[in-house]
């Protein structure tokens, strides 16, 4: 059953959009999160369902009750951002259980519930220590805590993990969404950062120039991009300029590519669309062979390799196009300078007839 509406939220700064007819509809219980690079207008969305901010156009519905003339605290709606923003002079208890005061509840059932939530967070014994005792990724647990606390009927994190470094971020990361699963609440979460919104989320909202591009589950989308623009995005920088021929063959600067026609993209691609567009070789699609001629198989030569542990990526280069996989330790990696016999997995390939928001000089994608 659909618990948030956002419908149709148009917002401007300056005479520029920020928001443009964004639409999108959350379960009850589900999390789903904002993705875009900074300036995409994901904080601004976030304001503007919590009622901080008014939009120019659309409505905001949350249980089928229209929130335009709702008042910040009657909407049943808290929003936690990424500074902590804790009251330094009070104690972790009293940090915690502020909204709770706020409501008026009894002192007993506040102590109860301040014990409760501080032992969801991991903070079990904390309640008397001063804030300004604790670590960054305590704090962050101190404010996670006093988010949920109140039960909110909806939960908007603005990027949570943002002032963490990057090793505690990983910590904090796999607790928060078990924390936040555990609780069953509502949440949107806003960040820029796929692998926490891949993390989190059973349902990631990815905005591109003042719109939403793409919906979908995280896998949906890291596999099957709308368009060129979130495959760059995600970091899936094979993007080869094609023509398609037939409808499971497009001609490269490869030579020919097999399609498997049952795999097309979704989203804005077109399915059954000719002529020139882009072709997506996904990393994971590309395999080094033993075998001869077949289709789908040419031979590319090793032009860099980036051993990263557990993986190592590597960047194989054919006439003028450089193509980035990654291979697994076990998998065994071939030295800079080896030639290699390379296989693309026809059913991994994604097709988009066009590709307007492309550089001008948009041919292979090559991290250097």
């Amino acid at each position: 059953m659909t618990f948030l509406e956002i419908d149709a939220i148009c917002k401007t700064y300056d005479g520029a959009p920020l928001l443009r007819d964004v639409s999108l509809s959350v379960e009850r219980g589900e999390i789903i999160s904002l993705l875009g690079a900074s300036g995409s207008g994901k904080t601004t969305l976030l304001r503007i369902i919590a009622g901080l901010e008014v939009s120019e156009s659309g409505r905001v519905l949350l249980d089928g009750q229209d929130m335009t003339h709702i008042p910040v605290h009657q909407r049943g709606v808290v929003l936690m951002f990424q500074e902590y923003a804790l009251f330094p002079h009070r104690t972790v208890a009293e940090n915690v259980g502020f909204g709770l005061r706020m409501q008026g509840r009894p002192r007993s059932e506040i102590q109860a519930r301040v014990s409760e939530m501080l032992g969801l967070v991991g903070l079990a014994g904390f309640d008397g220590r001063s804030v300004v005792q604790l670590s960054g990724g305590e704090r962050q647990r101190v404010a996670l805590a006093r988010s949920l606390a109140p039960e909110p009927g909806l939960l908007l994190l603005d990027e949570p993990l943002g002032s963490l470094d990057r090793n505690l971020r990983e910590r904090l990361l796999e607790d928060l969404a078990l924390i936040l699963r555990r609780v069953g609440v509502t949440a949107i979460v806003v960040t820029h950062d796929q692998t926490e919104a891949f993390s989190l989320a059973d349902r990631v909202a990815l905005l591109h120039d003042a719109r939403v591009v793409q919906v979908g589950a995280p896998e949906t989308i890291y596999r099957r991009p709308a368009t060129p623009w979130v495959a760059r995005f995600l970091g899936l920088t094979n993007l080869l300029p094609a023509v398609r021929v037939a409808r499971d063959q497009v001609d490269t600067a490869l030579g020919s590519l097999s399609l498997d026609s049952a795999q097309w993209t979704v989203g804005t691609a077109s399915t059954d669309g000719y002529g020139r567009g882009i072709v997506l070789i996904p990393p994971w699609g590309i395999h080094l062979t033993d075998e001869g001629a077949r289709a789908n198989v040419f031979t590319a030569t090793v032009s860099r390799a980036i051993f990263q542990g557990r993986t190592t990526e590597l960047w194989l280069r054919t006439g003028e196009t450089t193509l980035a996989l990654t291979l697994e330790l076990t998998d065994g990696t071939p030295r800079v300078g080896a030639a290699v016999r390379v296989w693309i997995d026809p059913g991994t390939l994604c097709w988009f007839q066009s590709d307007p928001e492309a550089p001008p000089d948009a041919v292979t994608q090559m991290r250097s």
